[in-house]
């Protein structure tokens, strides 16, 4: 019986996640399993992975075939170079306690290159987060740099529709005024000149004529 180290899908649909699993090679994918030795979520950045690595060792150790993407993560989480530094001690390359020390060297380089991922992720996050803050400030700038030219407009307008009524207003008076003592004089003239230029009446003749005496 072949055994195989595989993804066994689960979640719903667009949002699935995957149980790392050993089952036989003949069972469906989603089907019977021997054993569940760990998670794995594709839909974190980076990848989220949940491991037993005495297990995962374990089964390698006992001829346990992993399919490519999970050699991938086995590789990732340092299974398939602990196997073979093992396979190394046994032949006499080298003792368990270079192993060990090789190994641990190995994890302490490749966590740095995770926390390197992770600190180059959020600062893109912080990066794509301050761009989009820049760009709806200036789109918030050139709005309000419109409303004010167009409050600008609409005042003017409203000022020059004002501006002839107060010419109208203020040169009305004025006219009035400059043109009523014209009007007086103009027509008392005629009333002084007729007063004065009147001939008198002679009184004398005015009288009637004294009536003759006939008797005399």
């Amino acid at each position: 019986m072949a055994v195989k180290i595989r993804l066994a899908r689960k979640g719903r649909k667009k949002l699935a996640y995957y149980h790392i699993v050993v089952a036989d090679s003949r069972s469906p994918r989603d089907g019977r399993y021997i054993e569940k030795i760990g998670k794995y979520n594709p839909l974190t950045n980076p990848a989220t992975i949940e491991l037993d690595f005495d297990k995962a060792l374990g089964w390698l150790h006992n001829g346990a075939l992993p399919t490519e993407t999970c050699r991938a993560i086995l590789s990732y989480k340092g299974v398939l170079l602990k196997k073979h530094l093992l396979e190394g001690v046994k032949k006499g390359a080298f003792d368990e306690a270079e192993a060990t020390k090789r190994f641990e060297e190995w994890m302490k380089q490749n966590d740095a290159k995770i926390e390197a991922k992770k600190s180059g992720l959020e600062k893109s996050r912080e990066d794509e987060i301050e761009k989009q803050l820049t760009a709806e400030k200036k789109i918030n700038e050139t709005r309000a740099a419109k409303l004010a030219r167009k409050q600008a407009e609409m005042a003017a307008k409203a000022e020059a529709a004002n501006q002839p009524e107060a010419q109208v207003e203020e040169t009305a008076p004025a006219a009035e005024t400059a043109d009523a003592p014209v009007i007086t004089e103009a027509a008392d003239a005629p009333a002084a000149a007729e007063t004065n230029d009147a001939p008198a009446k002679d009184e004398s003749s005015s009288e009637p004529p004294a009536e003759e005496n006939p008797g005399e």
